[in-house]
């Protein structure tokens, strides 16, 4: 007789409840690979009662599910594991990364089909910010990139006024000091800008806090005319056109899942 595999009830026994659950996905995992939240977020949802696993609440952080026979809800919705979604976008200049604004500025949201609108934005570029940003459903491995344990590569393009100091690139290699903390570039190329009298600068940062490019070249006396992010991991934002997106081919894919050892 062929055993179920572990998890699933056997025919004739009563489902057991999470709680009850030994092998099985985490629950915040599995709220965050639905696409509901990020893992940390998904351990918040959790703790305010607002998730129901088998029709009870669940307050407990290491409830474990399982993926396939548990019933979970959010706020009353039923909640279900969906294919990985991976949308890159090129964000234009003068559209925020949120979904809605009290202003009534335009968002990245207004630029996408409205399939895409569920996918939430992995970090975010500021307003006057341009280039790659990606779309995901998939909010555990989306928070792995961003944490700084694995130091996922950035590299952007920065129009700068000229001219800049001979030694800049030594200097940023070496690093500076901002408000929180120290920050140290990984790659560095000057070259001419649009006009006389610009220069534009490569840099390939680590970090990813927040406005830290624009913090830095404030910090070193810079006046920034254009910032773009041109490549992200193993991504390259490439012929892609202010405004347009397409989603990303399996292997780009499995290349980030890669990079933080999450296959």
């Amino acid at each position: 007789m062929r055993r179920p595999w572990p998890g699933r009830p056997s025919p004739g026994r009563r489902r057991r409840r999470a709680t009850d659950v030994v092998e099985g996905m985490r629950l915040q995992k599995f709220l965050a690979r639905a696409g509901v939240a990020s893992r940390r977020a998904s351990e918040d949802l959790i703790r305010q009662g607002r998730v129901r696993v088998d029709g009870e609440v669940v307050t407990q952080l290491g409830t474990r599910v399982d993926p396939v026979d548990s019933r979970v809800e959010f706020d009353g919705r039923a909640i279900q594991l969906q294919p990985s979604r991976w949308i890159m976008l090129h964000k234009p200049p003068g559209y925020l990364c949120t979904r809605s604004d009290p202003e009534g500025r335009p968002t990245i949201y207004d630029l996408v089909d409205p399939d895409l609108e569920s996918l939430f934005h992995v970090g975010r570029l500021d307003y006057m910010s341009e280039g790659l940003l990606l779309l995901t459903n998939d909010g555990e491995l989306a928070e792995r990139l961003l944490h700084p344990r694995y130091r996922v590569k950035r590299r952007y393009e920065v129009t700068v006024a000229g001219p800049v100091p001979r030694d800049l690139g030594f200097r940023l290699k070496d690093g500076v000091k901002l408000e929180d903390g120290w920050v140290k570039i990984e790659g560095f190329r000057a070259g001419p800008g649009p006009r006389p009298d610009q220069v534009t600068l490569v840099l390939t940062l680590r970090e990813g806090r927040n406005r830290e490019v624009r913090r830095l070249m404030d910090a070193v006396g810079l006046t920034i005319h254009a910032l773009k992010r041109v490549s992200f991991g193993p991504l390259e934002l490439g012929n892609l056109t202010r405004g347009a997106s397409r989603p990303l081919d399996a292997g780009e894919a499995d290349r980030l899942r890669e990079i933080t050892g999450n296959e």
